[in-house]
């Protein structure tokens, strides 16, 4: 006897996309303009979008409010993830989540040692949690956006990527 095996539906998720920039303005946002549009294309929801100065407390304010929004299920940013004086992404976000993602941001430099070899020791990407909310803090570089998104987050947005997956994991996100 055969067992029948069905895939489940697609489930789209609902995304907010933040640019950590203190010179861009939305004509000239390439990384969070691919983001969304790659986002939209796999068939999630874009729900809000935004360009914040790399100013800690703006930040926040900005994560804050997504964080605390049931509708939106995963954040992603762009920029503001290196080691100048003026990247503060991580020290504007890391207080706020309640889990951090390790394997996140070992998996991006992971990947991204092929395309910008050693170059990728200075990336402070990372991935988090927080209220039941994925988060997730990219370069500002278009390329580096666009491999996260190709070669780790697109799979792992996705309910149909087997063995596992982030989306199957948010109605447990608040167990307690």
């Amino acid at each position: 006897m055969t067992a029948s095996f069905t895939a489940p539906a697609f489930s789209p998720l609902n995304i907010a996309i933040l640019t950590v920039s203190d010179s861009r303005a939305e004509a000239q946002d390439t990384s969070g303009n691919l983001l969304k549009e790659s986002a939209e294309f796999a068939g999630h929801q874009v729900v809000a979008k935004a360009i914040v100065r790399d100013d800690v407390y703006q930040l926040r304010a900005v994560f804050s409010q997504w964080i605390a929004d049931a509708a939106v299920h995963v954040i992603l940013s762009t920029g503001g993830t290196g080691v100048t004086g003026r990247d503060s992404t991580p020290e504007a976000v890391l207080p706020l989540l309640d889990k951090q993602i390790e394997g996140f941001g070992e998996l991006f430099r992971h990947v991204s040692l092929a395309e910008i070899g050693t170059s990728t020791v200075q990336s402070r990407a990372f991935g988090g949690l927080a209220n039941g909310t994925f988060i997730f803090c990219l370069p500002g570089s278009t390329g580096a956006c666009r491999t996260a998104w190709e070669q780790i987050l697109l799979p792992q947005l996705d309910n149909r990527t087997r063995p596992c997956n982030f989306a199957q994991l948010l109605p447990r996100l608040l167990e307690h």
